[in-house]
């Protein structure tokens, strides 16, 4: 995080990005154009027979960002940001078309000492969300909560606690409206070759199941990079990715289930191409 305790989404992130971010077991291509006023992103997936496509087109005026994604079963995503209406804030304004109830409000506030984050449906009976967060960039404590003015009834009550210093970061996080609990640890071992180590545990009160997940991540030079992590349960994970220019990726990635050994491993290739 920079400057303050930043948004409830930030609480546990670097854990998260190390253990989860880029692991995949599909093929998937993405090309990025700019010209300079925004950008067009085409991207494909292919899930074993199945094969999913998008296309997203950003566009910039000033402090004005405007996103259209079309993807593949004709639904049309538009999302607006307005980017420092005044200092320390942003209005995002989202829908999907043709779903009418998806539209959305949302306002976002960072300060020195607090990050705030308000989203309401644009319909007669819209879920209202409000997650917030005080504190320093070293010690954070947060909540997130979403009420359905429909029902009545809270969909979602989480509460945060976050701790950074130089080279660790650890969180506390408590979701599913008390039902489980979660920790994570992050913790930068080499700066220079950008190794890190990282784990998460989650227990659920409700089937009294824990799941432990630690990883690494190592710069093999300064443009190859490798993943690898493991859970309780068996599955084991790694990738390797490199950047053969500027801001285009190659990602090789596997998964395997250690405890299932005789079953062929799962492989994902990702490549991203931003000319």
């Amino acid at each position: 995080m920079g400057k303050g305790p930043g948004l409830y989404t930030d609480i546990g992130k670097k854990a998260r990005d190390l253990l989860y971010k880029d692991y995949q077991t599909d093929q998937k291509f993405t090309l990025t154009t700019y010209s300079p006023t925004g950008a067009i992103t085409s991207s494909g997936t292919k899930k074993g027979e199945l094969f999913l496509a998008d296309v997203n087109t950003q566009l910039k005026n000033k402090n004005i960002t405007t996103d259209i994604k079309v993807d593949t079963n004709s639904n049309l995503i538009a999302t607006v940001t307005v980017d420092e209406a005044c200092p320390g804030l942003k209005t995002i304004l989202s829908f999907r078309v043709p779903d009418q109830r998806s539209g959305k409000v949302e306002l976002q506030y960072l300060h020195e000492y607090a990050g705030i984050s308000t989203s309401v449906g644009l319909t007669a009976n819209p879920i209202v969300n409000f997650s917030g967060v005080i504190g320093t960039n070293a010690v954070a404590l947060g909540t997130d909560v979403s009420f359905d003015s429909k029902t009545g009834n809270f969909t979602k009550f989480n509460g945060g606690l976050s701790f950074t210093n130089a080279d660790l970061l650890a969180s506390l996080t408590v979701n599913d409206k008390g039902d489980t609990l979660s920790a994570s640890y992050y913790h930068i071992v080499n700066p220079f070759t950008s190794t890190a180590v990282g784990a998460e545990a989650t227990h659920s009160f409700s089937s009294n199941e824990n799941t432990f997940t630690v990883g690494a991540q190592h710069a093999l030079d300064p443009l190859t990079s490798v993943k690898a992590r493991v859970n309780n349960l068996g599955k084991a994970s790694a990738l390797i990715q490199h950047e053969w220019r500027p801001k285009s990726f190659f990602t090789i990635s596997g998964d395997v289930d250690t405890k299932a050994i005789e079953k062929s491993a799962k492989v994902g290739l990702a490549l991203v191409l931003k000319p």
